[in-house]
């Protein structure tokens, strides 16, 4: 109790109070739900890669199971088998991710796009290198003033 006092009776329950703000928001409590649906994925994906595609690959191959496979150097096994399998699902995810995620958000941020077209001659800015119209003194992207153009600039 005496460390209470020491800190100050009043500070305890405002740091509680930031420390349940801080963990209610919207941020935190979206990235716990993604951690907890990808560690969900990864285990269905690992199912899939070791009860589905490993046994078709074998049976193409004729090694039933990726996870004996191993080869022994001086006492020491090399199990390779169980790290084919683990880069299997890294693969499939991946591909997930790319296709399920990734190519939908860039379409849909194309498709959304606020940026206008520019119809006169531009430059690179020579701080983000993004294309500005010569006319520009400052880059509407990151804001470095640029000055005018050089004379000659290419179109």
């Amino acid at each position: 109790m005496a460390r209470l006092e020491a800190i100050g009776a009043g500070r305890v329950p405002r740091m509680l109070k930031d420390f349940r703000q801080f963990l209610l928001r919207g941020n935190l409590v979206d990235l716990a739900i993604a951690v907890v649906i990808g560690a969900a994925f990864g285990a269905v994906v690992s199912a899939l890669v070791a009860d589905l595609i490993t046994p078709l690959i074998a049976a193409i191959g004729g090694k039933p199971d990726f996870n004996d496979l191993a080869f022994t150097i001086n006492s020491s096994k090399f199990a390779y088998g169980h790290f084919l399998n683990a880069v299997i699902s890294f693969v499939i995810i991946a591909a997930v991710v790319f296709f399920f995620v990734v190519k939908p958000v860039n379409a849909l941020m194309e498709r959304f796009q606020t940026e206008k077209a520019v119809d006169e001659p531009t430059r690179e800015c020579p701080a983000c290198l993004s294309q500005i119209p010569n006319a520009a003194r400052r880059c509407a992207f990151c804001t470095e003033e640029v000055g005018p153009a050089p004379a000659g600039a290419p179109a």
